[in-house]
């Protein structure tokens, strides 16, 4: 195993001959983002115009084809992780601060304030007549939306900071007590629940499509259940980071992203694996667009990536922030956010830069590793040449079956590190 130049390890000699990944605590780490001007907020478009949230509390509205700013929203807290809703001229959205905002997006002027009991890291979803939201308070809240008025709040075991969408009269989100839900939009009941094996983050909301609802868990599966009644229909193992959103879909084929860093293309029927592709060892926790037979996507590892329908690269743009912004396509152009604190708009086809917006602080907010609910366990194993001196060391070597993970061999020579 070669470790990294700098992470502590270089002069590491010993023979390693297997290591693992263990989760160590809840991930929590949107709650712990810093001031600045940084944008994990996926742009929404309407009237030629795109709107995103930043860390500097603003919500901006820019020109899609000039990059000009139109209006800004100031509201009470960092917006990071929550993307606007458009519906019916009016802005959605929430800030770290408990505040969910409408807002006219016409001239960026406030029309009502809902304030909740925990901070929002989670993205509105709507059917015209309610605006849905997610506290970490634990509540799922369903508000009138042109009033603001509660309609009613259905209470989870944990913070919900994820995503939700509305299907026929379903709306569908994940919570941290590792339940997926499925409620009637009208009141608030409870249809049904699927429980999975780690906390629900879906940054990106889940994906409906058909008779199935797909999204991503940090238990390291990718799920498709059914709509009427939450059964599982499949499930498909990603990396050893987990997964915080759902998948695009584009024909019969699912596009995914996970937190490993790798997009997978995988059979929306099946749940099989068709192609992978690596955009670096940092998170991938993203929607891919696809457009004009091109996947076009960006990662942790700060570059925006353009893909053929084989995985096949066929270009990329580097900016200098992690590019975890689901993108949205303008008339031939691409637009995306980066934590770097800047909108982008590239070309579709060549990946040429058409402009860059910057938001109100050109400071990146700071943000802890992407990996710190993780520990990696380094295992060195005895060989021949060491039994000679078993009676001196006493090693006991056990196999879990208990647990589905790969890495289940148990040693009592296990050597612990947060690098990742």
């Amino acid at each position: 195993m070669d470790f990294v130049s700098g992470s502590g390890f270089a002069d590491f000699s010993t023979e390693l001959e297997d290591f693992g990944v263990k989760k160590v605590k809840k991930y929590d780490r949107q709650w712990s983002v810093g001031q600045g001007g940084s944008i994990c907020s996926d742009p929404a478009i309407a009237d030629g115009k795109i709107f995103f949230g930043s860390c500097d509390h603003n919500v901006y509205a820019v020109d899609a084809k000039t990059g000009n700013e139109v209006w800004r929203f100031r509201a009470d807290g960092i917006i990071e992780c929550s993307s606007p809703l458009v519906m019916g001229g009016i802005l959605y959205i929430g800030s770290h601060a408990g505040d969910f905002h409408a807002i006219d997006v016409r001239n960026g002027k406030g029309i009502w304030k809902y304030i909740t009991g925990g901070d929002i890291a989670s993205s509105p979803s709507g059917n015209g007549k309610y605006v849905y939201i997610g506290s970490r308070d634990g509540y799922f809240y369903a508000l009138d939306a042109k009033t603001g008025t509660l309609v009613w709040r259905f209470r989870t075991g944990d913070s919900v900071s994820s995503a939700s969408v509305v299907h026929a009269n379903m709306v569908f989100f994940g919570s941290y007590d590792s339940n997926f839900y499925c409620l009637d939009t009208e009141n608030g009941k409870e249809l049904w629940r699927y429980k999975t094996g780690g906390e629900l983050f879906l940054v990106h909301k889940p994906l409906v499509d058909g008779d199935s609802v797909y999204f991503g868990c940090f238990d390291n599966y990718l799920y498709a259940l059914n709509i009427r009644n939450g059964s599982l229909v499949w499930k498909f193992k990603t990396g050893e980071y987990g997964n915080s959103s759902g998948p695009a879909i584009h024909g019969n084929v699912l596009y995914h992203g996970a937190r490993d860093g790798v997009l997978f293309a995988i059979d929306s029927k099946t749940g099989r694996e068709i192609w992978r592709f690596s955009g670096g060892r940092d998170s991938m926790s993203i929607v891919p667009l696809v457009y004009e037979n091109r996947i076009y996507f960006g990662s942790g590892d700060t570059n925006f990536y353009c893909l053929d329908m084989n995985g096949k690269e066929l270009w990329r743009f580097k900016t200098d922030g992690h590019a975890w912004c689901n993108p949205v396509e303008f008339s031939g152009s691409v637009i995306f956010c980066s934590w770097d604190c800047h909108a982008y708009s590239l070309d579709c086809v060549t990946g040429k830069l058409n402009w860059k917006f910057a938001t109100s602080n050109m400071s990146m907010s700071s943000l802890p590793p992407p990996y710190d609910a993780y520990e990696v366990e380094v295992k060195k194993f005895i060989t021949n040449d060491d039994s000679k001196d078993d009676e001196k060391y006493d090693v006991n070597v056990s196999e879990d079956i208990s647990n589905e993970s790969e890495y289940s061999v148990k040693s009592e020579y296990v050597f612990k590190s947060e690098y990742a």
